[in-house]
């Protein structure tokens, strides 16, 4: 398009807005409804008109920004893993689910993720950051942090997943040990949850979390793929078999 088509565009509008106007206005002055209507909000208008102007919070617009951004749905990738397809929601600041494709139908996985992130997904391709993050977790079984979003979930929940990720791959601890690190001796039951409302397996390897005992005890995807996890990791002791 050029200057001038655009010019002509600006011309046409003034003149059916002008034309518009013209109308309005004969309209007006035959018509005693519409006139007492203009009576009513012409009133209306001068009011609102005297009231004081009130300054704006110093954070609006920052605070419209922010919301707006958390509106804004998360992408949700395919990422082929060792593991299998890995369905992977994510947004501007890292990762926010990740499921490892089974049986289930796609939709209900989209459907299923949804309902755990409260806001929908759009197919969008994965960043480079975010999928070279991936690449290297099956590269070296640790994840860069700084690329992975938990920042829905309670502070405890938050503290118990870092503390999963300190412990080595190939290596387990139990529930009670991350109660202790944590500082919350007596909580290896809600530690147990923590770990299983883990919305980032893997990267945060809920996996190298058993029981007491060495029991595997619970996984999302079944203790057969936990310890095919742990294997693949070069673990080659972790109690009793559940």
């Amino acid at each position: 398009m050029r200057c001038s088509d655009v010019q002509e565009v600006w011309d046409e509008r003034r003149e059916t807005a002008a034309s518009r106007y013209d109308q309005i206005a004969l309209h007006l002055r035959a018509c005693a409804h519409c006139q007492a209507l203009y009576k009513k909000n012409e009133g209306v208008a001068y009011c609102l008109s005297r009231l004081a102007l009130v300054e704006p919070p110093i954070r609006l617009a920052t605070n419209i920004l922010e919301h707006l951004k958390s509106l804004k749905a998360d992408g949700l990738a395919t990422f082929a893993s060792p593991l299998g397809l890995l369905r992977v929601a994510f947004r501007e600041s890292g990762i926010t689910f990740i499921a490892l494709e089974s049986e289930e139908k796609a939709c209900d996985i989209r459907a299923r993720i949804e309902r755990r992130l409260r806001r929908p997904l759009r197919d969008a391709d994965l960043p480079v950051r975010l999928r070279e993050t991936l690449e290297a977790y099956f590269r070296t079984w640790s994840a860069d942090e700084a690329n992975i979003d938990i920042s829905a979930l309670t502070p405890f929940e938050q503290a118990a997943l870092h503390q999963a990720a300190l412990i080595p791959a190939g290596q387990t601890r139990s529930y009670g040990w991350i109660a202790v690190a944590i500082g919350r001796p007596h909580a290896a039951r809600a530690v147990g949850q923590a770990m299983a409302r883990n919305p980032v397996p893997l990267l945060y390897p809920c996996h190298r979390v058993t029981a007491a005992d060495g029991n595997l005890h619970n996984y999302g995807y079944g203790t057969a793929m936990k310890r095919r996890i742990l294997i693949m990791e070069g673990c080659r002791s972790y109690g009793r078999q559940a």
